[in-house]
């Protein structure tokens, strides 16, 4: 397993490695401080599984980082851990396509319960997050690491198909990537997303995101 950790504070750096080693003793971190070094690590660093993305970089806007690495490298998921904990910037991050938002507050186990889900192809936002989330859903949400029945996308009545393209979605891919994935056409695309919007019973794909988070529900990435 390899994972970018990306935070200019060397404490925060340090404890990430140690904590991390509890997912795989043999993890490889890369730290980056900057955004500069995170592109350059990001490059030279394709089988990446994961990145941790602090917010607060000293060179750059941390969402125009998380932006770009969407953009530029869409197959690696990107986890937010911030210490800033806010609804609108949680909403924010999963907009631009991250796949997590974990607050600096965390414990170490909810870190690694959350990047276990991520890298299982789940979504993982804080508790609070969901708690007042505007994404209703006819099927409630249980508490962190409460026994559930696992819902699948049969159970929402979404296709293999709709299943995939849900997969991307969540990736934070637009519609032309997900064509280019697929090998569907734009306008079969904008049909499957309508369709799983009113099997999640929600209104954008931000809110299918978080209540994709909210049911558990895992994804096989196509």
């Amino acid at each position: 397993m390899k994972i970018l950790a990306v935070d200019d504070h060397p404490l925060i750096r340090d404890a990430l490695r140690q904590v991390l080693k509890v997912l795989d003793p043999d993890l490889t971190l890369i730290s980056a401080a900057n955004a500069q070094e995170t592109f350059a690590a990001a490059d030279s660093n394709p089988d990446l599984n994961l990145v941790l993305l602090d917010l607060s970089l000293p060179d750059s806007n941390g969402f125009d980082v998380l932006h770009q690495l969407r953009e530029q490298h869409p197959g690696i998921p990107v986890v937010v851990l911030s210490a800033t904990d806010d609804a609108a910037t949680v909403m924010q991050a999963l907009d631009d396509g991250a796949m997590g938002y974990i607050p600096k507050t965390s414990s170490n186990d909810v870190l690694l319960g959350a990047l276990r889900l991520v890298m299982g192809g789940g979504v993982y936002l804080p508790a609070e997050v969901l708690r007042h989330s505007t994404a209703t859903n006819p099927h409630p949400p249980a508490a962190p690491g409460a026994p559930q029945k696992e819902i699948t996308c049969r159970d929402l009545g979404l296709t293999d198909r709709q299943a995939e393209v849900l997969a991307l979605v969540v990736q934070g891919k637009p519609n032309k990537l997900i064509c280019r994935n697929l090998n569907l056409a734009e306008g079969t695309v904008k049909i499957h997303i309508s369709a799983i919007l009113r099997a999640l019973n929600v209104s954008n794909r931000t809110q299918a995101v978080v209540a994709v988070g909210k049911l558990g529900l895992k994804l096989s990435v196509p």
